[in-house]
């Protein structure tokens, strides 16, 4: 019989940096060994070349850079399967990818995104930043400033996607784009916010500690990023 995971156990990767397009790949190979309980409910923390991401609903008149201003950048877009409009991912900041199967947490997407934004809270509170949210807006915020965004993709209450958190990343890329399809608001990051460049590696182990409390894991297992792909190489291999 194969082993059933069903216990609150999380399995941490730090994939470093990655394409855009290879980490979604990697999401649907996870999402689909989750489904089957193959695995354990998993968390990705990573960084993006730079990379416009464009979601179901996204307005695509929110891209406002022009040809010139991506290839300068060397900027690509996507568009995906998560909620939301349209975003930014680049070197700086970190990215997080949670595929998590809600039977045994809570059945409740609005919740799910909540608590993501509280694992947020958390670790800029560890800063001393006074952050929170607002009303009929998803992310995290200083004032009017966002200092991280989310979307999610939710089948099966199997969750897909997560968050992007600036730390040390270069605003200026947000200059091409109207953030979450937001015109009135800015953006923000922990350096900008503390006049300071941050260790990735820090904000990492705070994001991995309060991911734990706030989804009340019972236990983290630190994974291997080529152990992670070997894994998926080979259950794809299986179904074909």
């Amino acid at each position: 019989m194969a082993k059933q995971f069903t216990s609150r156990n999380l399995v941490y990767t730090d994939l470093e940096i990655v394409d855009y397009q290879e980490a979604w790949d990697l999401q649907h190979s996870v999402f689909n060994a989750r489904l089957k309980n193959e695995i354990d409910d998993q968390l990705f923390l990573l960084e993006h070349p730079h990379t416009y991401t464009l979601g179901k609903t996204a307005d695509k008149a929110n891209l406002i850079g022009d040809n010139e201003f991506l290839s300068k950048y060397k900027i690509m877009v996507y568009d995906i399967d998560r909620g939301g409009d349209i975003t930014y991912h680049g070197p700086g900041q970190i990215v997080g990818y949670s595929i998590l199967d809600l039977k045994n947490w809570r059945m409740d997407t609005h919740k799910y995104l909540r608590a993501l934004e509280e694992v947020i809270i958390k670790v800029c509170a560890h800063y001393g930043l006074i952050t929170g949210r607002k009303e009929g807006l998803t992310g995290v915020w200083i004032d009017d400033r966002k200092i991280c965004a989310l979307g999610i993709k939710v089948s099966r209450w199997i969750t897909m996607h997560g968050f992007a958190f600036n730390v040390n990343t270069n605003l200026d890329l947000f200059q091409g784009i109207i953030p979450c399809g937001i015109n009135d608001k800015e953006v923000t990051s922990l350096k900008s916010e503390l006049g300071r460049q941050l260790d990735l590696n820090e904000v990492k182990q705070l994001i991995v500690q309060y991911f734990k409390e706030v989804f009340s894991f019972e236990s983290i297992h630190k994974g291997s990023r080529n152990e992670l792909l070997a894994m998926m190489n080979e259950k794809t291999r299986e179904q074909e």
